[in-house]
């Protein structure tokens, strides 16, 4: 028994990996291609991905936005996820990203079930509200700009159902949210979201160590 999650070592994170994921080769194929671009390390690690389509697969999710797609990792891992008529609206501001994204979702054969927004996801969001789409949604990712994690936690509130779930990637920032010295306006942010949602009742949540930390916020039956 012990009283605190385990140190990874590496030898344990590489057994973990192991033991653990049952990878499509598609994303295999996506996740060696990112590994090649400068900015690889903002896709998901392969192990969040697995964690991430099982809770799709357990809530029964069909309707999903994505804020933050990147070359589309995430975004496939939820697709494989979901059933047949299942969809996501992926929200990003980069073509030449997720025009690689665009490539391995076809060769998956879910491109069909993916509606890109290529475009600041805050004009997605408030036009989804605006369209009368509010509590029509069952899962949000969010996976963006960090100064905009506040702005997209209240709309992904609006949006969802209740019962529905939002996931936060980034949430432990690299340990940077312990160091009082960084006041860096990303790590800001994420202490200010991390101080709010433990204590807003609107939703049941909690933080899960993997990745760089993934928070799991339910929105509460009787919350508007």
């Amino acid at each position: 028994m012990t009283g605190r999650s385990i140190k990874l070592t590496d030898a344990l994170n590489e057994y973990l990996v192991s033991h653990s994921l049952r990878e499509h080769p598609v994303l295999s194929k996506l996740r060696a291609e990112t590994a090649k671009l400068d900015d690889a390390n903002m896709q998901i690690a392969p192990e969040q991905g697995s964690l991430m389509g099982l809770l799709v697969e357990i809530a029964g999710v069909r309707r999903c936005i994505e804020i933050g797609v990147f070359t589309g990792y995430s975004t496939l891992v939820t697709a494989l996820a979901l059933p047949k008529d299942g969809t996501i609206i992926a929200c990003d501001i980069s073509k030449e990203w997720t025009d690689i994204a665009r490539g391995f979702w076809r060769q998956a054969g879910v491109e069909d079930k993916i509606d890109l927004r290529l475009g600041p996801a805050l004009d997605t969001l408030d036009k989804l509200i605006a369209d009368d789409q509010s509590e029509r949604f069952d899962y949000v990712f969010i996976d963006a700009d960090k100064t905009g994690y506040d702005d997209y936690y209240e709309r992904a509130l609006t949006l969802l159902h209740p019962g529905g779930l939002i996931i936060f990637d980034n949430v432990l920032w690299d340990g940077k949210v312990t160091d009082p010295t960084d006041q860096s306006p990303d790590t800001c942010a994420i202490r200010a979201l991390n101080d709010k949602i433990l204590g807003d009742d609107r939703v049941t949540m909690s933080i899960v160590p993997i990745g760089d930390g993934l928070t799991l916020a339910r929105k509460k039956e009787g919350t508007g």
